[in-house]
């Protein structure tokens, strides 16, 4: 019988228990779950609201960002509460009184639809008002009028940021 050196030996031995590297996974799971959780908790962080292209936003100095709440929208002709076309701004501007009935009822369902936590919830409701910065102030003071008559009196404005 010949004898084998010792790297041979050690290829026999692997040839015949039939022994493979196996891959240890369990530190790559963990890279990946840092690197998933790092990428969710950056990307939360970040909040914009879409802007359509018929509303040309006023520029300012804003320090907040924005706030999750009922979008209300004055793009062009229409009026509109999260998407929903509510009433057309002629119409609007044509009726003498101050409160817009159709947004109202809107806002007065929204209202009603809301998930808030019972510690949180607040007596008056959140909305922005994403405008045209040559909106006509009547239009504006008829849409918050009618904004504080259905409890939404927390009223802020969407804008683009400036950079200084």
């Amino acid at each position: 019988m010949a004898t084998l050196t010792a790297r041979e030996r050690r290829a026999e031995h692997r040839a015949r228990s039939g022994a493979t590297m196996d891959m240890n996974l369990v530190s790559l799971i963990d890279v990946f779950t840092i690197l998933i959780f790092f990428l969710l908790s950056s990307a939360a962080g970040v909040e914009t609201l879409v802007s359509p292209k018929a509303v040309d936003l006023p520029m300012a100095m804003a320090e907040k960002a924005p706030k999750q709440t009922v979008l209300l929208v004055v793009a062009g002709d229409d009026i509109l509460v999260d998407g929903r076309r509510i009433a057309s701004v002629a119409q609007v501007m044509a009726a003498p009184d101050d409160v817009i009935p159709t947004l109202k009822a809107e806002l007065d369902v929204l209202a009603t639809r809301q998930a808030v936590r019972a510690e949180n919830k607040a007596d008056q409701q959140a909305v922005t008002i994403m405008a045209d910065k040559q909106m006509p102030y009547s239009l504006l003071r008829k849409v918050m009028f009618t904004c504080a008559r259905a409890n939404f009196a927390d009223v802020s404005f969407a804008v683009r940021r400036r950079d200084v």
